[in-house]
């Protein structure tokens, strides 16, 4: 066995073991609502979820193309990408993918992705590697605009459940929007599945023929397919159980009927992004839609500084998953021996984050829920504030020692002063007694 072919191995493990973090790292995006407003059982909810990631990774294999082909020039007229470099790639996006996920900070696994494969071809082939046409039309256009529209479809969407439901009336009858999210949650699995898993594949097709394993221009195989299907349906059902401990602290804001509009029009976006071929961050599409589905709700408000902070994320995300990659492909420019230094590293890093995660786990927030938690935390509910006023009010009040009244004595002066502060009873009522 040469080593091309171990290399290749390499990536491929890899390449697998990031579709399982990618699986756990957004679980959150499909049945965070449906859990938070009581719709599924958290069990039930996270099988569901990996079941509809297995089924949607085989719907489609548009996005797996814009990856493979797309974003770097390889082939005819382009540059040779090596398959050190994808390993350098993917250990740059599973590495910030893995920070990320210790700190909570809001971050795409897509942007990740891209941004280590970006870097490692800058670093490996020069900044002419990069077809930057594809990464703004396929990449960036859609970030951008896709959490708007979906956040515009949420709102309008909320706006109507309770204007119907106000008119019918018969408030009580919103309850009825959980069973509608049953079938919201499973679509929104089911586009997670179909967008995400084909990053990865898109990504070992490309090692594939870089190391003259299969030809240029042609899809993913079947085996590729079922492979990538089964490492996020795993990632997925592993990671749902971190969300049990968190998900009250998350989203309890939102109701059934916000919650069917946020899933509904997440699922949109991505079913129709994936059969485009737009490579999107179903993170972003879903934390928007949540942002959108509270607004449309009365008596709501949007705190700027927590939306502002998701924002900053996704922009931080692709220039530094861009940096490591950068940094892991130097080293494997060394050959052999730098591709397991990479290894060595990675494996060291990923390691000591899951030891740090696990002793901190009673103080740490769960990373997994933290970009779509932030989405229900950015949208401020001031008629339940007031209620909690109010009801701190009436205990406080309800603390207090009540004063008994003493009976039989009425408040009469003991002596009666008057207005010269005289005692009646004084020194002319002794004399007029004498």
């Amino acid at each position: 066995m040469d080593h091309i072919t171990i290399i290749v191995s390499l990536v491929i493990a890899l390449a697998l073991f990031f579709d399982f973090t990618n699986g756990f790292h957004d679980t959150a995006n499909a049945m965070a609502t449906p859990i938070a407003t009581g719709a599924m059982k958290p069990k039930v909810a996270v099988g569901v979820a990996a079941a509809l990631n297995l089924v949607g990774a085989f719907l489609s294999t548009e996005v797996a193309k814009t990856v493979s082909g797309g974003i770097i020039h390889e082939g005819n007229g382009g540059i040779s990408i090596t398959p050190e470099m994808i390993f350098a790639g993917l250990i740059g996006a599973v590495i910030w993918n893995m920070i990320t996920w210790l700190l909570g900070l809001p971050s795409s696994s897509s942007h990740a992705l891209f941004g280590g494969l970006i870097g490692a071809a800058i670093v490996g082939a020069g900044f002419s590697s990069v077809n930057y046409l594809v990464v703004v039309d396929k990449v960036i256009l859609p970030a951008l605009l896709a959490p708007l529209i979906a956040g515009l479809v949420a709102f309008i969407s909320t706006k109507l459940a309770y204007s119907i439901t106000r008119r019918s009336g018969s408030p009580n009858g919103r309850s009825t929007f959980k069973l509608g999210q049953i079938f919201s949650s499973s679509l929104v699995a089911l586009s997670h599945g179909t967008n995400d898993a084909q990053k990865t594949m898109g990504v070992i097709t490309l090692v594939l023929i870089s190391g003259g394993f299969q030809a240029e221009g042609s899809g993913p195989h079947i085996w590729v397919i079922a492979a990538c299907a089964c490492a996020i349906a795993l990632g997925t059902y592993t990671g749902g159980w971190r969300i049990i401990k968190t998900l009250g602290t998350g989203l309890t804001e939102v109701k059934p009927a916000q919650g069917f509009a946020a899933e509904v029009s997440t699922a949109s976006a991505v079913l129709a992004s994936s059969h485009l071929g737009f490579a999107l961050s179903t993170t972003q599409v879903a934390s928007g839609s949540v942002i959108g589905s509270g607004l449309g709700r009365r008596g709501s408000k949007v705190r700027w500084k927590t939306a502002g902070r998701i924002g900053s994320g996704w922009l931080l995300t692709l220039p530094a998953a861009a940096i490591v990659g950068a940094l892991a492909a130097a080293i494997a420019h060394l050959g052999v021996l730098g591709v397991v230094t990479d290894a060595v590293l990675g494996a060291i890093v990923v390691g000591g984050i899951f030891l740090r995660s696990h002793v901190r786990k009673q103080r740490l927030e769960n990373p997994s829920v933290s970009q779509v938690a932030a989405a229900g935390e950015a949208v401020k509910m001031r008629k339940k504030k007031k209620k909690k006023k109010k009801q701190g009010r009436k205990n406080r009040l309800a603390s207090k020692p009540k004063k008994k009244k003493k009976k039989g004595k009425k408040k009469t002066p003991k002596s009666g002063k008057n207005k010269s502060g005289k005692n009646k009873s004084g020194k002319k009522g002794a004399k007029a007694k004498k």
